[in-house]
């Protein structure tokens, strides 16, 4: 559960022990006023013609709340993939290094709507960073992003989506123009126990085939002396993949290290 302004916004070196249920919740929230660090670990397997390769893709995922004024913030949010893979192309081997990074910026007002609803639009880049032509699309991609949520007592629901058209690039690669569709739901307990459902949908408009994970998850928050830290486990299963695309069960672990606020 590649990823996330707040009804009510945390400062992370604000919190008390017995508030750590409203931290936990507060990271649910794709906007959350926070600065944090989440590093997550995700395998694939069953990957390519032979269904004998297997992916292990480690995202480095800083997020960064700027407040430009009253009223609004700007949220940054950077994946930074680093990749090794095995066996996912004939005679290739495998390959590791950095994939190609995405970044994203919402534009978010700081206080909910009437209804409740918590939510932020903004760009999204795609650059070619990948040390490895095997490792990325080699195209830089932009296009728009926006993300919807609500949160109801424990309950934190909502929906992250993006689409990315490559702009420029390699002209011996293929042209990108990728729907992305992120809807999700977690419960948090006051023991500061998460529960998350997702899923982190991709349509490619340009050989028409849906990549499908649907993800579970738990996770704990817990302190490393006076950092709050949020250890999660979770299984996946690929609903859906094209051809040569991955298959079965998945698996990540992510730790979410929240940081002191800067700005």
């Amino acid at each position: 559960m590649l990823f996330f302004v707040s009804a009510r916004p945390t400062q992370a070196e604000d919190q008390q022990p017995d508030q750590g249920a409203d931290l936990a919740q507060e990271l649910t929230n794709p906007l959350a006023d926070l600065m944090t660090i989440p590093i997550q670990m995700n395998l694939d397997r069953d990957i390519g013609p032979n269904d004998d390769g297997k992916k292990i893709q480690t995202n480095i995922q800083p997020v960064v709340s700027f407040s430009l004024n009253e009223s609004w913030n700007l949220i940054s949010r950077t994946i930074l993939p680093v990749i090794y893979q095995d066996d996912i192309f004939p005679g290739e081997g495998s390959q590791f290094g950095l994939g190609d990074v995405s970044l994203s910026l919402f534009f978010s007002p700081k206080k909910p709507t009437a209804g409740g609803v918590i939510w932020g639009v903004g760009p999204i880049f795609l650059l070619p960073t990948a040390t490895d032509s095997l490792l990325g699309a080699r195209k830089w991609g932009t296009g728009p992003t926006a993300v919807a949520l609500t949160m109801r007592g424990p309950w934190t629901v909502g929906v992250l989506a993006n689409h990315v058209w490559s702009v420029a690039g390699d002209s011996d690669r293929q042209d990108i123009s990728n729907t992305f569709l992120q809807p999700f739901a977690a419960y948090t307990w006051p023991n500061a126990w998460t529960v998350s459902v997702q899923s982190e949908s991709t349509y490619n408009w340009k050989t028409e085939k849906w990549s499908v994970p649907i993800n579970a998850a738990v996770s704990k928050l817990v302190r490393w002396g006076k950092l709050p830290v949020s250890l999660q486990a979770g299984v996946g299963y690929w609903a859906e993949s094209p051809e040569n695309g991955p298959e079965g069960f998945r698996f990540r672990l992510q730790a979410n290290f929240v940081l002191p606020k800067l700005f």
